[in-house]
């Protein structure tokens, strides 16, 4: 893995919302591992580089809006030759209830503008993707609003719960352990 994208709308007005989900993950990510966002206008985002056994991992938060973050992704990709295979893109999922996380690889868009903009600018589905559930407003006409709104507290704290969960994976995705991760993210505990 050489790449990790948090996918979010820059600004104030957005940081709340469900669609910043996976600015939450990255930034969270970000703190975990003791290194800092810079400003780097050439790859349209914010950046950082981690250095995981002696690998040199990028971290982005595409600043062009959700629906125009391929630009970004594809800038950074392009500079540091790193293929479609070797990202993890990190969003909210309106198909999966808040709490769950799932990883996968490879797939459409499923209505994500910001997925489909990658997609566009990659020319392939061919990438890693960590989808936090939002849960889905019931209606199709009402999504844009819904991601562009706060999650209530409780589906908050579930949000939080699935990002905190998602995070623990991490060793398991920079080793390339893929399987490992699928597996330990996608199995619930046991009851005690």
């Amino acid at each position: 893995m050489k790449l990790i994208v948090g996918l979010g709308n820059p600004g104030e007005k957005y940081v709340a919302t469900r669609h910043n989900v996976g600015f939450h993950w990255i930034s969270r990510l970000a703190e975990e591992l003791n290194i800092q966002f810079k400003s780097e206008s050439k790859f349209h985002g914010l950046c950082t580089v981690a250095t995981q056994a002696n690998e040199q991992i990028w971290l982005l938060k595409p600043q062009t809006y959700m629906n125009a973050s391929g630009m970004a992704v594809a800038a950074i990709a392009r500079f540091y030759k790193i293929t479609p295979e070797q990202m993890l893109v990190i969003h909210d999922e309106l198909d999966l209830p808040p709490g769950a996380a799932k990883l996968k690889f490879s797939g459409g868009a499923g209505g994500h503008n910001g997925l489909k903009d990658i997609i566009s600018h990659l020319a392939t589905q061919d990438f890693w993707r960590l989808r936090i559930g939002i849960g889905h407003p019931g209606n199709k006409h009402a999504v844009a609003d819904y991601v562009l709104h706060p999650p209530k507290q409780d589906e908050a704290s579930l949000i939080d719960e699935a990002i905190q969960r998602s995070l623990t994976i991490w060793p398991l995705i920079i080793s390339g352990d893929y399987t490992a991760a699928m597996h330990k993210l996608h199995t619930k505990p046991k009851a005690l």
